[in-house]
């Protein structure tokens, strides 16, 4: 089937320890239950419990449309499923896929703020499944059906659908269904071939291919052009072995049997089947320009590279994320069920199917936006046959998906809460992004498609070993690891660590051959700074910070990453002996901070003590100039205890002298102040400041001195539950990131991937 949260994954980019790591660390799994209200006083339990939850029970009971205004009922879905066919490993049972099904529920709210809860049913009886899901309905506002065997999934989505007054989805067949119509209806506009006389063959006839069909059929595609086949062959009008109902509703009148003869001047070929299922041969024999959608996963029927070796004329799309044209399912369940939920829909029917698969079809011949365009360093996009279907990390689904399911919803009756102000529906979806994941994750599609040499300065810790692995494993570059390399192998067999693969290098300082250039270009930096010509040597030899950053700065690599030894002024010490800030930038840090949804980038929370005026205005400019790299539109709010001169006093007078500063200077982005946190952040409390120049609710806030920046930073972690990435250095000559002492696998991978994408700006 095709990908969607979980089929990015051959095991070449993810080791085995690293995926068990990941669901093990800290608190095991990847779901929370976290209060939306205060339960910090009596009070606050007495309304959230006995006796004030009195109230809305009555409520609900008089009017049971009413549970979607007193609980989380709209905004709930079930992902449930019994594991009959857990990706694609078959039937192991109901309790091993449940870290699919939670790796589900968190994608529908990292992409589209649906709140989902995993539910494993043990029993492969259908009826059984049938009769537990059902009584479950007033839990939730939509059910979403995973990984369960066909036929069963055929009679368990639609038997819920007629007892059940909530949609109820199967994605495995639907999801896929409709992201291979979007790319479908922009590859017949690219070859001028139309819905009515296209000649398609499907190979494979489980429930995604069955899916497929039906939909395109829906969509006006003439039943007499489309041939399925399954492992048998065609299924045409009379066969009787391997049938059963569903294969038989689109068997057809012809005297082809095999794949290969089906697919004879076919125009269109599906794939939901096996790797290697499609030859050359077969591409060969198609239409002129065919179109070919290779889904199977984690390999292709046949790759792009195979169908360029033999045709310049094809469009190709696969499962894969590493090629063009990616049929990706969460580019359609979270948005679909986002939009269902919002205008309380009773069902998902097929207008909304086709509502979703015509947005997503608009959405990719549309300009591409600044911060996809980010991900592709200057290529950006283009709707063609390597662009007809739009990116995962798209940030316009969010508001384009569902309204469209929504509109559909209404138009066809089935929505129990029509939305009257679109226009202000968009802007609530949008609201919903989370947009530092969408930022990590065009910084990672950006350096995979220009790959970077990062050294690892701490090569023979174990963190960073793991790290430098899934670096390397996750195509980012090649990972160096710095050490002594028979230390290192020894940790790494001790570990279970696998250095010996491709995109990992080791280097051992005191044997490398470039110790007398890295010596001799320190010496020239340092000889008027104290140090003798054996201090420099010692320092080549002894310290891997120093021997990482000559590396750098000499253009052995691209960027370093170190940090887990010594802490961080220390290593900034050792870095900006070897490498000098950009000329006319200040280096400062800047923690990225993510909480509820909401991203705010603080500076400077590494360098600088008590800055000046002078440089609090600097700190504003690089702070602005690292919003924009990573696609937002700065709005910079200086801070201090008081708000726009109450109350006085020496610290909020530099601040005031900061903005006079970035007045002069003229600079190319919103900012103001001094103004306390709260104006900053508050839309209503900003509005009672009319004069105050910011259009919005600040993204980056500049603090008046280096304390307070760490300090409320690692208060909004530990208190606030926020996200804190960083301190991020920006304003160095070479690209270079300092991670904290305490960071964890995925937080040096983070900071290395960083390097790497600002060596590339």
């Amino acid at each position: 089937m095709p990908a969607t949260d979980k089929t990015d994954r051959t095991m070449t980019s993810v080791t085995a320890q690293e995926a068990l790591d990941f669901h093990s660390q800290g608190r095991p799994g990847k779901l929370e239950i976290a209060p939306t209200k205060a339960m910090a006083t009596q009070r606050d339990l007495s309304l959230a419990y006995s006796p004030g939850v009195a109230v809305p029970v009555k409520a609900i009971a008089e009017d049971p449309a009413t549970a979607y205004d007193y609980t989380t009922r709209g905004n709930m879905v079930a992902v449930i499923s019994n594991g009959t066919a857990i990706l694609g490993l078959g039937n192991l049972g109901a309790l091993a896929s449940k870290p699919v099904m939670e790796g589900k529920s968190v994608l529908f709210k990292r992409f589209a703020d649906v709140d989902s809860i995993d539910l494993e049913v043990d029993t492969e009886n259908v009826d059984e499944f049938v009769n537990c899901v059902r009584f479950l309905g007033p839990s939730f506002g939509g059910i979403n059906l995973e990984d369960i065997r066909a036929p069963d999934c055929f009679i368990i989505e639609q038997r819920l659908r007629e007892v059940m007054d909530i949609p109820v989805f199967h994605d495995d067949q639907h999801g896929t269904a409709i992201i291979a119509a979007a790319g479908l209806i922009n590859a017949l506009a690219l070859t001028g071939r139309d819905f009515k006389t296209t000649r398609l063959v499907c190979n494979g006839a489980g429930a995604a291919a069955i899916a497929c069909i039906e939909l395109i059929k829906a969509m006006g595609f003439n039943g007499e052009n489309v041939i399925l086949c399954d492992t048998k062959g065609v299924i045409y009008k009379g066969r009787t072995d391997g049938m059963n109902q569903w294969k038989s509703a689109h068997a057809v009148d012809t005297d082809r049997r095999t794949l290969t003869e089906a697919l004879e001047g076919a125009d269109v070929f599906f794939g939901l089947s096996a790797k290697g299922a499609l030859s050359t041969e077969m591409v060969l024999s198609m239409a002129p320009k065919p179109i070919i959608f290779a889904m199977a996963n984690p390999d292709p029927e046949i790759t792009p590279e195979e169908v360029a070796r033999i045709r310049d004329d094809a469009i190709v799309a696969t499962g894969r994320s590493d090629y063009p044209n990616q049929v990706n399912n969460v580019l359609g369940f979270p948005y679909i069920f986002r939009g269902a939920l919002d205008v309380r829909a009773s069902t998902i029917n097929d207008a909304m199917k086709i509502a979703a698969a015509e947005a997503l079809a608009s959405l990719a011949k549309e300009d591409v936006p600044d911060d996809v365009a980010a991900a592709y360093q200057g290529n950006r996009p283009r709707f063609g046959p390597q662009y007809i279907i739009p990116v995962p990390f798209d940030p316009r689904l969010i508001s384009a998906i569902p309204i469209a399911v929504a509109k559909a919803a209404m138009e066809t009756g089935v929505a129990r809460k029509p939305i009257t102000d679109l226009a202000d529906y968009a802007q609530q979806l949008s609201a919903r992004r989370d947009p530092i994941a969408s930022t990590l994750q065009r910084i990672f599609e950006r350096v995979r498609r220009q790959p970077k040499r990062i050294v690892f300065a701490e090569g023979e810790e174990v963190q960073m070993m793991r790290s430098a692995i899934a670096y390397a494993n996750q195509q980012l570059g090649t990972a160096i690891l710095l050490g002594r390399e028979e230390q290192m192998r020894e940790t790494a067999e001790r570990e279970g660590i696998d250095l010996n693969r491709a995109g990992i290098q080791i280097v051992n300082a005191r044997l490398s051959k470039r110790v007398g250039a890295y010596t001799d270009f320190l010496y020239a930096r340092l000889q008027r700074k104290g140090y003798l010509f054996r201090d420099v040597q010692r320092l080549i030899n002894n310290d891997r910070n120093h021997f990482a950053a000559c590396m750098v700065a000499l253009g052995d690599a691209d960027g370093m990453v170190t940090g887990l030894t010594r802490n961080y002024s220390t290593a900034l010490q050792d870095v900006r002996r070897c490498i000098d800030a950009k000329p006319g930038h200040r280096v400062i840090g800047v923690s990225i901070a993510l909480c509820r949804g909401r991203t705010v980038l603080v500076a400077d929370t590494a360098v600088h003590d008590m800055p000046s005026s002078e440089e609090l205005a600097d700190i504003a400019e690089e702070a602005a100039g690292l919003a924009k790299r990573l696609g937002y539109v700065p709005r910079v709010a200086l801070l201090a205890y008081s708000t726009f001169g109450h109350p006085s006093g020496e610290r909020s007078e530099r601040v005031r002298e900061a903005v006079k500063i970035l007045d002069k200077r003229r600079v190319d982005f919103e900012y103001d102040g001094e103004m306390a946190a709260d104006v900053a952040l508050n839309q209503r409390v900003m509005e009672q400041y009319p004069f105050c120049r910011l259009s919005g609710t600040a993204n980056v806030l500049v603090m008046p001195a280096f304390h307070s920046a760490s300090i409320s930073t690692k208060m909004l972690q530990e208190l606030g539950g926020s996200t804190v990435i960083g301190p991020l250095l920006v304003g160095l000559d070479k690209s270079v990131q300092i991670a904290s002492m305490s960071a964890k696998d995925s937080d040096i991978v983070n900071m290395a991937a960083i390097a790497a994408y600002n060596a590339g700006t």
